[in-house]
């Protein structure tokens, strides 16, 4: 494998505020990872940060559009710019967040070199756009809408390369039968295995078969949402859902995923240290990650 390049992308810009008055804890999270002796136990080469903008919703209204939407943009470039950097070292990007609107960075540097594809690991589809929903405003939950081109343009459309990923090269993993965008996106030919699909075949059989689906491409990307996971095991996620896997059944998943070739990076988001006082979250989360990188 090559070597790793773990870079902060501490950003909450893509959530809404938990309650009034009060910041999404999703931006401790490289700080609590990298307290777990992240960095060391990879041997990873610390890249840095990319400090976001500042957060800040107190004029946002239901129907401005996207919440943050300048500062996503500007983060999203320099993000990508930082992300081309280690990429271009030879090195895998090992990405620290923050929440899934991070994603947005990697996925612009990856569309301006070439076709690439991401597998998508997260609770929920996060296909929410104008298309479906009067809703559209908190990125985080539009995620997989936004790569594939359907969003608001100054976001999905940066340097006019919408889509940064195709519909056929987009694989999501680990959401529940329940979603209510799965029928949607089932019909435009994306590729998801929800939770129980991926228990019932295996998830190390289905981690090794998106790998050789999307390694054809130029590569590909991973994303990890800790609500992936269940809430028994992981309750410190911004929006914990049942249904999820457990820690070794995700290390089976993720394995075959991070340590195909043709992976470029992996990015994880959503775990919130404030949810976790004791650190005990961390600790499994961070074993989790070093476990399938390393094993």
């Amino acid at each position: 494998m090559r070597p790793v390049a773990v870079l902060d992308a501490p950003s909450n810009l893509g959530l809404r505020p938990p309650a009034d008055g009060l910041v999404p804890g999703c931006y401790k999270l490289a700080g609590a990872l990298r307290d777990q002796r992240l960095l060391p136990r990879l041997d990873a080469r610390d890249a840095g940060v990319v400090v976001p903008p500042r957060y800040d919703v107190r004029t946002w209204q239901r129907g401005d559009g996207v919440l943050n939407a300048a500062a996503l943009a500007a983060y999203t470039r320099r993000l990508a710019d930082r992300t081309t950097a280690v990429l271009d070292g030879d090195e895998f990007l090992l990405l620290l967040g923050g929440d899934c609107s991070i994603l947005f960075g990697p996925a612009l540097a990856l569309r301006r070199r070439g076709r690439y594809g991401i597998a998508y690991l997260d609770g929920s589809i996060d296909f929410r756009h104008t298309g479906n929903s009067t809703n559209v405003g908190a990125t985080a939950g539009e995620g997989t809408a936004i790569v594939t081109g359907r969003g608001q343009p100054d976001i999905a459309d940066i340097e006019g390369l919408a889509p940064y990923v195709r519909d056929d090269d987009l694989v999501i993993l680990g959401v529940r039968d329940y979603d209510d965008e799965l029928t949607e996106v089932r019909d435009l030919g994306i590729v998801v295995h929800t939770t129980p699909e991926i228990l019932a075949a295996g998830p190390a059989s289905v981690g090794e078969h998106v790998a050789r689906r999307l390694s054809v491409l130029d590569g590909y990307f991973v994303h990890l949402d800790a609500d992936v996971l269940d809430p028994a095991v992981m309750p410190a996620a911004d929006a914990p859902d049942p249904g999820g896997l457990d820690h070794p059944q995700l290390v089976e998943l993720l394995r075959p995923l991070v340590t195909n070739p043709a992976c470029v990076g992996l990015q994880v988001t959503i775990y919130d240290p404030d949810l976790d006082p004791d650190g005990r979250h961390a600790t499994a989360l961070t074993d989790t990650i070093v476990t399938a990188l390393r094993h």
